[in-house]
């Protein structure tokens, strides 16, 4: 019986190359990963919006108008006490989970109707909590 003499493992050189290239694609890529959080709580926020929109719609279509300020998002998991009370308000209200999320970084989204740009306004302000910014910091609107 012939054994195979070609069954041979890697050199030191070769696993030297292979951990080059290796610390030399980490080093390009890293650096790209690590922003990716800020853009993904940007886009959950976004979508976070869409989806008030959605209920505040539902809510429109059921009482002919939308929550007031004073009343805010919270009309969309509670019948509002204040102001114009919904006549046709849907029992268990207009959000799945019965609450009024709160954006990525944690801050109430801010909500008012009459809005500057449209029927209603609603805003995150972004990593800082504070109107403006750029990037990180860069407010998330329903009018963007």
């Amino acid at each position: 019986m012939k054994k195979n003499l070609n069954n041979r493992g890697f050199t030191l050189i070769e696993l030297m190359v292979v951990i080059v290239i290796l610390g030399i694609l980490a080093g390009l890529i890293v650096p790209r990963i690590m922003s990716r959080p800020e853009e993904a709580r940007q886009a959950k926020a976004r979508i976070q919006i869409e989806s008030l929109e959605t209920a505040l719609k539902l809510y429109n279509l059921d009482n002919g108008s939308y929550p007031s300020t004073e009343q805010g998002l919270q009309a969309l998991v509670e019948p509002p006490e204040v102001g114009n009370l919904p006549v046709k308000w849907r029992e268990g209200g207009y959000l799945e989970k019965g609450k009024v999320p709160t954006d990525p970084w944690d801050n109430d989204y801010v909500y008012l109707c009459p809005g500057t740009y449209g029927d209603y306004d609603i805003i995150s302000y972004g990593a800082d909590g504070e109107p403006g910014g750029e990037e990180k910091n860069r407010d998330i609107t329903n009018w963007d």
